[in-house]
């Protein structure tokens, strides 16, 4: 969602003349747009806002937007005095205001539902890989989550704006559509005529556009995974093999403290029917270690649960304490250190399991999407149906977007491979 955010900042600035610089010495305005999701993500702006009042020009604008500006409020002013802007992740599309008076300290963190979207001009250009946000918001309320403080109750977008944005996307260049929202299969937008819209509507639609090869969805709540939407796995081709699907603890005590209101078996009945539906398919995750109350037990029913389930790819993270959340102050917080070793514990099992499918992929003829050279130039840089990075010697001529590649060699962090003849 932010890098979503980030493309419709660059996009309106440039719409007004305004071109990007590396050097933030240079720069004329500096926007940080920030996630709230940790702790640590918060202490990085600050840090890195300490950082540029040394090296920026004294009359360059500074501002915050996205989720730490709503989280910090006013109170960004006082850490910062330099701040010129914060601005919350519904309302960066008010930046014109301070461009066309610097003198004005602008400070705007409502919720203002979807207003950003129709205020934003269109894209010019897509990048190969598109994201569409569907909705903004949560209303599942998890006690460790500031999502529904920061981006607000759950809202979705109409289905002929989202059908929109695609068709806009593949007709600059798009090839792979990514539909985004913090509860994306949560999607449900009912027209004036009263007909409701669910997310397999949309990937339905946007499948039959010819130039769109590619689709999938992120993130996804376990129990909105509705049968239509595991249908579709069977039912289109152009829906990848591949599914982002938090379980955060493999727990049912822990589950039940984090206000996730699913247990073990309902999500495993939701992993075989996926399998049914196409049998290549493979989950990732997102876990949580060290939430108030986990036992070693506790713990251990999330290791067995990766082990089980065989997670691909998957996001693990120390609980962090966030503002405006129930966990915060619930008692038995767990020691730092035990947080640490259990991560450290959890990730050698993740990563184990992640080289294990990587090394299985050898051998195997995968389509892939071409996303330009590596560092170096002499590579290109190719991503699998299963979002797994490959790296591929550069041919003469210029490269398809969408190539076969024979993978001959994997790790844990990325595969090898050639141009299938």
């Amino acid at each position: 969602m932010n890098v979503y955010d980030g493309w419709r900042i660059v996009a309106m600035l440039d719409a007004r003349g305004m071109t990007r610089t590396e050097d933030v010495s240079d720069a004329d305005i500096i926007i940080l747009n920030t996630c709230a999701v940790r702790a640590k993500a918060t202490d990085k702006v600050y840090s890195a806002l300490g950082r540029i009042r040394l090296v920026k020009k004294p009359n360059a604008l500074m501002g915050i937007v996205g989720c730490v500006a709503r989280e910090s409020g006013a109170d960004a002013f006082k850490r910062v005095p330099d701040l010129n802007f914060v601005l919350g992740p519904q309302s960066y599309h008010k930046l014109p205001e301070i461009l066309n008076d610097p003198n004005t300290r602008l400070f705007n963190i409502e919720l203002s539902g979807l207003e950003k979207f129709d205020e934003m001009p269109q894209m010019e250009k897509s990048p190969l890989v598109t994201y569409v946000p569907i909705q903004e918001g949560c209303n599942h309320c998890c006690t460790y989550c500031i999502v529904p403080y920061t981006r607000g109750r759950e809202i979705s977008r109409s289905f002929v704006d989202c059908i929109r944005d695609v068709e806009q996307a593949a007709k600059n260049g798009a090839v792979e559509i990514c539909f985004l929202g913090q509860n994306v299969n949560g999607y449900k937008y009912t027209d004036e005529n009263g007909k409701t819209y669910r997310l397999s509507d949309l990937i339905r639609t946007a499948a039959k556009i010819d130039t769109v090869k590619r689709i999938r969805f992120t993130s996804s709540y376990p129990t909105e995974m509705t049968d239509d939407l595991i249908d579709m796995f069977a039912t289109e081709p152009k829906l990848l093999p591949f599914l982002n699907m938090p379980i955060q603890s493999g727990s049912p005590n822990v589950l039940k403290r984090m206000n996730r209101p699913y247990d073990l078996n309902q999500y495993m009945d939701i992993v075989r029917k996926l399998k049914l539906a196409r049998n290549d398919i493979q989950i990732s995750s997102d876990f949580i270690v060290g939430f108030p109350g986990e036992t070693d037990d506790d713990f251990e029913q999330t290791l067995q649960i990766a082990r089980t389930i065989k997670y691909i790819n998957s996001y693990s993270f120390k609980y962090s304490p966030r503002p405006h959340t129930a966990a915060a102050i619930m008692p038995d917080q767990i020691p730092e250190n035990i947080k640490s070793k259990r991560l450290a514990i959890l990730d050698a099992e993740l990563n184990e399991i992640q080289r294990a499918f990587n090394e299985s992929c050898v051998d195997k003829t995968l389509t892939c999407l071409c996303e330009g050279p590596d560092k170096t130039g002499r590579h290109l840089v190719y991503r699998t149906p299963y979002m797994q990075q490959c790296i591929v010697a550069r041919p003469d001529g210029e490269p398809k977007q969408l190539c076969d590649i024979v993978i001959t060699a994997a790790n844990k962090a990325s595969l090898r491979g050639k141009i299938a003849d």
